[in-house]
């Protein structure tokens, strides 16, 4: 465990304690991509299918354990929570979320660490992540004026990806053991770095620059059309 790695998983965690405490405080879903949520709980089952098979760490079964959940219990909330599910923006949450699966599930195929079911879908989950974000992103840029809660739970969400991206740097470059696996990090890095890089870089770069900027300035976040 390094320092990137588990400065990435405490960013991840504490950007889903803020979303669930908007959730919670307020009773609302204001903001949030239901779209994005079941493409997370979806990345997370199929990543995390070895979670009674294969033990790795106290640490790593916890974390895994609370990823699922969570992630289930906001898409339960923005579903059938009687006073949340009213609060959804289902007429600005419009991204064919569908069309990001089959791409992803292609990619794995073509590029998978190895060829039994449990990698492949390993695959699957780290290119369908890179993508997940993206009608989250477009909803942001629909809805024009967005909360701090929702603000902050973006902001650290990308926060966690650029700390995921040094961490795999840093394994290829400085654990001689990991090096042994340079294929599997290969298909990560190239996953987070081009991927990513191509389809989430501009959006993302615009949000954090106006988070940036409405924090400097006092200011209600706002994002450009």
């Amino acid at each position: 465990m390094n320092l990137f790695r588990l400065a990435g998983d405490m960013t991840h965690l504490l950007s889903i304690v803020v979303l669930l405490l908007k959730i919670r405080t307020t009773k609302s879903c204001a903001g949030i991509s239901l779209k994005t949520q079941e493409l997370y709980a979806l990345v997370f089952v199929t990543r995390y299918l070895d979670l009674f098979s294969r033990y790795v760490s106290f640490y790593n079964s916890v974390m895994k354990l609370v990823f699922l959940g969570t992630s289930f219990a906001i898409v339960w909330y923005m579903r059938y929570h009687k006073v949340v599910k009213q609060t959804y923006n289902k007429d600005e949450d419009t991204f064919k979320h569908y069309f990001l699966v089959l791409p992803s599930f292609v990619l794995a195929l073509l590029i998978p660490h190895a060829f039994n079911t449990v990698e492949i879908l390993w695959t699957f989950s780290i290119y369908l992540e890179a993508v997940a974000i993206l009608p989250q992103l477009v909803l942001l840029q629909r809805s024009r004026n967005i909360d701090n809660l929702t603000g902050n739970y973006v902001f650290l969400l990308g926060g966690y990806r650029v700390l995921y991206l040094f961490n795999w740097v840093y394994r290829l470059f400085m654990e001689e053991n990991h090096k042994m696996r340079w294929i599997r990090d290969f298909v990560e890095i190239l996953n987070t770095a081009w991927m990513s890089g191509l389809v989430q870089t501009a959006l993302y770069a615009d949000f954090f620059y106006y988070y940036i900027k409405s924090w400097k300035n006092r200011e209600k976040l706002k994002l450009t059309a």
